[in-house]
């Protein structure tokens, strides 16, 4: 991926979605050339001068304060996760010459491994690109879908844009593919040169439309808590709430666990999913 044109393309979409009345300038009169706002109102709105933003916008961002950054974020109305990925993009765009590396396959620590299978609730472990290195045997159940297929390990990306099965599992599925997207470019962010997610990236994006399109968006997203719904093929409709912890231990992993609403009928669903696992999970 171009750093360049990935800082360029963040800021010029997150400048798009504002408009002068937003941030309390005039609309001007006549005909804007550009949705949202003009590079030069960005640079009144952070203190900078119309070249140096222009600068910036260009992707010169090697050596830009976190003050100035900090600026140039609350200038934009940057959320956490865009105002995180917009330092992520700093970060990493100071000049080295490396290529893209392919890391050693990941692992999940048996101790790690305990602690899920001990979980009563879906639970599982994942990477940024999105594949499950670990799961409970509740939370494979839940995701049988997705374990159908003989790959290995499953790919939650993947799953959601390349497997029709997703479009029905996910009643919501429009929202889960741009979360998706959203996730994998924020931690295209942190890691530009990871082998694994950019080849990822290039295989979704060669492969679906919806994927393409959502990627070039440049949204992010944290997603650490939340909601989801699932259309199981098994007990039907259940509604979850998640939760998910980076494990400070393992960098780049995150452990993820569901709960229901007590006494609700997607309780009763999972209680009832739960009764009818009992094979072990498969954790490779």
């Amino acid at each position: 991926m171009d750093h360049r044109a990935e800082i360029r393309e963040f800021l010029a979409t997150r400048r798009a979605k504002i408009t002068p009345e937003q941030v309390g300038l005039p609309a001007g009169t006549g005909l804007r050339r550009v949705p949202g706002l003009r590079r030069e109102e960005v640079a009144v709105l952070a203190g900078v001068s119309t070249d140096w933003y222009v600068r910036l916008e260009k992707g010169h961002i090697d050596g830009v304060s976190d003050d100035v950054l900090d600026a140039v974020a609350r200038a934009l109305r940057l959320d956490d996760a865009e105002r995180l990925h917009l330092f992520n993009l700093a970060r990493t765009a100071k000049p080295q010459r490396v290529a893209r590396r392919r890391k050693a396959p990941p692992t999940v620590r048996d101790s790690v491994r305990r602690i899920v299978d001990s979980m009563s609730t879906p639970a599982f472990v994942r990477n940024g690109r999105l594949d499950v290195l670990a799961v409970n045997p509740l939370g494979r159940a839940l995701y049988a879908p997705a374990f159908e297929d003989a790959g290995r390990p499953v790919n939650m990306a993947r799953f959601c844009f390349l497997d029709p099965a997703a479009q029905t599992f996910y009643p919501d599925w429009a929202d889960v593919a741009r979360a998706t997207v959203a996730v994998l470019r924020a931690a295209a962010g942190r890691d530009p040169h990871h082998r694994e997610l950019t080849d990822l990236v290039g295989e979704l994006a060669t492969r679906s439309e919806v994927f393409r399109t959502e990627w070039a968006s440049h949204n992010v997203l944290l997603h650490q808590h939340g909601s989801k719904h699932f259309q199981h093929p098994l007990v039907g409709l259940i509604d979850v709430t998640f939760d998910s912890m980076d494990l400070p231990a393992d960098p780049g992993l995150t452990l993820t666990a569901y709960s229901t609403e007590p006494g609700s009928p997607s309780e009763d669903a999972l209680r009832l999913l739960a009764s009818w696992t009992a094979a072990p999970a498969d954790h490779h």
